[in-house]
């Protein structure tokens, strides 16, 4: 994937009833991907 795409919503394990993605994979998927950031936008929880 070109290095200028990142991801700008993802939920991960954190996001109460929303997210299935573990954090530790999601983070190792885009470095695995090229990918320079990603915006991790975990809702319903106060902490993660």
């Amino acid at each position: 994937m070109a290095d200028s795409f990142a991801h700008l919503h993802v939920h991960t394990e954190y996001s109460m009833l929303d997210g299935a993605s573990r954090l530790d994979e999601a983070i190792a998927a885009a470095v695995a991907d090229g990918q320079p950031a990603m915006a991790i936008t975990d809702h319903g929880n106060m902490y993660g």
